[in-house]
């Protein structure tokens, strides 16, 4: 497993323009407790960008407190491998057993603010995002208690359902993958 440091790094020299990479780079190099939630400024967050096998369809959840549509995901409670982060929280919120994970790399990033919800005070959220892939036949959605729904939403579907520039983004992406 490559540490954060590394994966930040790879992806900062993929997409050089990014400058999220830069601030969450500078944040884990200043923070030693970055991956606690208790830190007040922010913390990492690991997530999922689930894709059907044909990459037609994203398997998004509509989160409760936020209440929208987002790919799914948490924190990371200490945990630094943010692909175990990732995995974890989409078996808790899909309920789905098996994913595969369709690269070790980062797939996209956000900071992104939280806002003071439910006794939490204004945050940010440094989430890492990971490309997995799930088979919409084998597997029966479980929602969990931290969701309105989930559900598999066709890819050109997601930015209507959210349109921040981080979904454009990860839709563009995966529209890539169906070209190779």
């Amino acid at each position: 497993m490559k540490n954060l440091a590394t994966l930040l790094e790879e992806y900062i020299a993929a997409y050089p323009n990014e400058k999220a990479a830069i601030n969450m780079l500078e944040f884990f190099n200043k923070d030693k407790n970055c991956f606690q939630k208790d830190n007040q400024e922010g913390h990492f967050t690991g997530s999922a960008w689930i894709v059907s096998p044909d990459r037609s369809m994203v398997l998004m959840t509509h989160h409760r407190k936020l209440n929208m549509w987002l790919q799914l995901g948490g924190h990371a409670d200490g945990t630094e491998d943010l692909i175990s982060v990732a995995t974890r929280e989409a078996k808790e919120e899909s309920g789905f057993n098996e994913f595969v994970l369709l690269s070790d790399r980062i797939f996209d990033l956000e900071i992104h603010e939280v806002p003071a919800v439910a006794g939490e005070p204004f945050h940010y959220h440094y989430d890492v995002r990971f490309l997995l892939e799930a088979d919409p036949k084998n597997n029966t959605i479980v929602v969990s208690d931290e969701s309105h729904d989930v559900q598999w939403i066709a890819l050109d579907k997601v930015v209507k359902l959210n349109p921040e520039n981080s979904m454009h983004r990860m839709v563009k992406k995966t529209s890539a993958l169906l070209r190779q």
